[in-house]
């Protein structure tokens, strides 16, 4: 099965609705796909000691929130790396975070608040076209835990032109019954449910044979909330996407029942 163009998704869809799932599925199906996690590649930057990890960490540990900024720069630098955008800058991506090298366009900052303004402020950009994105099969991924919000997703549009958004959606009262079965091994983040996917032994993960957990937002009241606020920011970066020409949606009761529409579509859109 080859794709006859690159594929750039992003999943949305409100916490419980399987979107993990349907990730890991697509993932299987379609193995040209990349998974690229911005949360994945915060840590990798910390373990790294790359000048955005040293400066995510120093956040995080003074109780801060990662800007959008950061977040950017970091899905940037990661798809130049992989070779799946071109700068537009006339001397190439010369700000490259994890660079330990100066470029004859640039110098690296030196300390403190330079690095501040290294990271956080893009200027390098301005006055030149957005960065092109490869069309090359090769570079498809799907993306995970950002857009989350219609402005983070007009500046991803900024850096590349996501051309599928699957908006996946399940009825309310199945999903608060799905999280009543809901059990994970923290270390993992392995899922298991006493309805669909029940452990090999009740409380034990199967791997490591480690205790279960609840999640503490696993409670109704608490996932009403989250619901919510899902809604809240996701009906603006749907709509954001939906005048883009790239909005689908799918509904059903179950993964098994998403899952074949999915792939149909996926199909329809990207393979030959």
């Amino acid at each position: 099965m080859r794709l006859r163009k690159a594929a750039r998704v992003i999943l949305v869809g409100a916490p419980g609705v399987g979107k993990g799932t349907q990730s890991e599925r697509l993932l299987q199906r379609f193995p040209q796909l990349s998974a690229i996690s911005s949360g994945d590649l915060l840590r990798y930057n910390v373990k790294q000691r790359t000048p955005l990890g040293i400066k995510v960490e120093s956040t995080m540990k003074a109780g801060g929130l990662v800007s959008d900024d950061l977040i950017l720069r970091l899905i940037r630098n990661e798809l130049n790396h992989r070779g799946w955008i071109f700068s537009s800058h006339p001397c190439g991506d010369v700000m490259t975070l994890a660079s330990s090298s100066a470029t004859a366009c640039a110098e690296p900052p030196s300390a403190g608040a330079d690095v501040e303004t290294f990271i956080s402020s893009p200027e390098y950009a301005r006055g030149y076209p957005p960065p092109r994105a490869s069309d090359d099969p090769s570079a498809s991924f799907l993306l995970d835990g950002f857009p989350r919000t219609a402005c983070q997703a007009a500046q991803l549009d900024d850096i590349v032109a996501i051309n599928w958004v699957v908006s996946i959606k399940t009825p309310l009262d199945i999903v608060l019954g799905r999280i009543s079965g809901r059990w994970v091994h923290e270390p993992s983040g392995r899922v298991y449910n006493t309805t669909f996917n029940k452990p090999k032994v009740a409380g034990q993960d199967d791997v490591t044979g480690e205790p279960l957990v609840r999640r503490a937002d696993d409670d109704e009241g608490v996932y009403r909330a989250r619901f919510k606020r899902f809604q809240e920011t996701s009906e603006p970066l749907l709509e954001h996407y939906a005048r883009k020409g790239v909005l689908w949606e799918v509904e059903g009761l179950s993964s098994d029942e998403i899952s074949p529409q999915l792939f149909n579509e996926f199909q329809r859109r990207f393979v030959d």
